[in-house]
């Protein structure tokens, strides 16, 4: 009685396994994309705090001129 009010009755349904299947793939697809986006977020972070200690070191009082 159990198994017919969960849907049970003859077995396991092949197409809702295979849906099943294709969407913990596709949930471990976008964890992979997920982890590679937040990596890439990391390095560009990274980038951009060196490209502004690099702009915070110049000092202006001691640059030259610009063309005249």
């Amino acid at each position: 009685m159990a198994k017919a009010l969960l849907g049970y009755v003859g077995g396991s349904d092949p197409r809702v396994l295979a849906e099943m299947r294709r969407l913990q793939q596709r949930v471990q697809d976008l964890e992979s994309e997920l982890i590679r986006m937040q990596a890439e977020n990391d390095a560009l972070s990274a980038a951009a705090q060196h490209s502004d200690s690099l702009l915070n070191s110049i000092d202006v009082s001691q640059a030259e001129p610009a063309l005249a």
